[in-house]
């Protein structure tokens, strides 16, 4: 997953060591990270953000994309009545 914690760290001046300290990672963990090599756990993005006082959609890029399910009847309703 594409990411900015390497801008951030950086914007911070904090060498990967220090970062993965403050996170209870290892050094390994946010070179993988920044390498788009590692997609942290939800827990881990979330605790990254927080660090830099970012929201998450800011710290980590998830590409768009279309459901596969097609749009329920109540969501057709709504929209027709909105029309």
């Amino acid at each position: 997953m594409k990411n900015r914690v390497r801008v951030y760290r950086a914007m911070y001046n904090l060498t990967q060591e220090e970062l993965a300290h403050h996170l209870g990672v290892t050094r390994q963990t946010i070179f993988a990270i920044e390498k788009e090599q590692y997609d942290p756990s939800l827990e881990l993005a979330f605790k990254i953000a927080q660090l830099f006082g970012a929201k998450i959609e800011d710290m980590f890029i998830f590409p768009l994309w279309r459901s596969p399910l097609p749009p329920s009847d109540q969501d057709i309703r709504k929209a027709d009545s909105q029309a």
